[in-house]
């Protein structure tokens, strides 16, 4: 599962060995309106095709797998560049969950790549930003309003029992200071899952696995 208004293109240098693993990849569907967050996960896990997978998300894309676990049986949860409780959600965040700032947003200008790049990863693109028009595929305003209070407003308390967390010590948007228990990437971004895939190509295959 991508990241907030990404599609499975981040996804596009990952190699996993096809004698082991099938690949299946999920995308942004609309969300209905003033849909929680669970609602949402409930109807993304009716798109999962097989029984007792491996969940793997980055960012808020994390976050919803962890919410989708809740409605299937999985063998393994993975997230990347993601928080496991709302308690890891940065100062920010919390700020803008209790003033209600995040709805000032200007949500509409959705179609701004570089303001939209911003939201979802955390850092100016100037010089990227044909890259990110690649990979930031959901311009729709709705969405982006449901997903900005989705995450600012994540309650989840509980972390999930076997959780693996794969987590960069340069993240803009989760800052390693608030996250606790994960496997650590030196100088990796939130968008390490781009940036960084030989990491992932040669570690994913053994913690899916083991």
């Amino acid at each position: 599962m991508p990241g907030m208004a990404a599609s499975p293109l981040i996804f596009e240098n990952i190699r996993l060995p096809e004698d082991q693993f099938e690949v299946h990849y999920l995308e942004w569907i609309l969300p209905e309106r003033h849909e929680s967050l669970q609602n949402y996960a409930k109807r993304m896990s009716d798109l999962v095709l097989h029984d007792n997978p491996v969940l793997i998300g980055v960012s808020f894309g994390g976050m919803l797998v962890q919410e989708m676990a809740r409605w299937i049986t999985v063998r393994k949860v993975i997230i990347i560049s993601s928080v496991k409780d709302k308690d890891e959600l940065p100062a920010k965040m919390l700020f803008a969950r209790y003033t209600g700032i995040y709805k000032l947003l200007p949500t509409g200008l959705v179609n701004n790549v570089e303001l939209l790049a911003k939201y979802a990863f955390g850092e100016a693109v100037v010089n990227r930003l044909e890259l990110y028009r690649k990979y930031l595929s959901v311009r729709d305003k709705t969405y982006i309003d449901w997903a900005i209070h989705a995450i600012v407003c994540w309650n989840r308390t509980t972390v999930l029992p076997g959780i693996v967390h794969i987590h960069g010590d340069k993240d803009p948007v989760f800052p390693i200071a608030g996250i606790k228990d994960c496997i650590r990437i030196k100088n990796g971004t939130h968008i390490m899952i781009i940036n960084r895939f030989k990491w992932f190509n040669e570690h994913l295959p053994s913690l899916i696995a083991h």
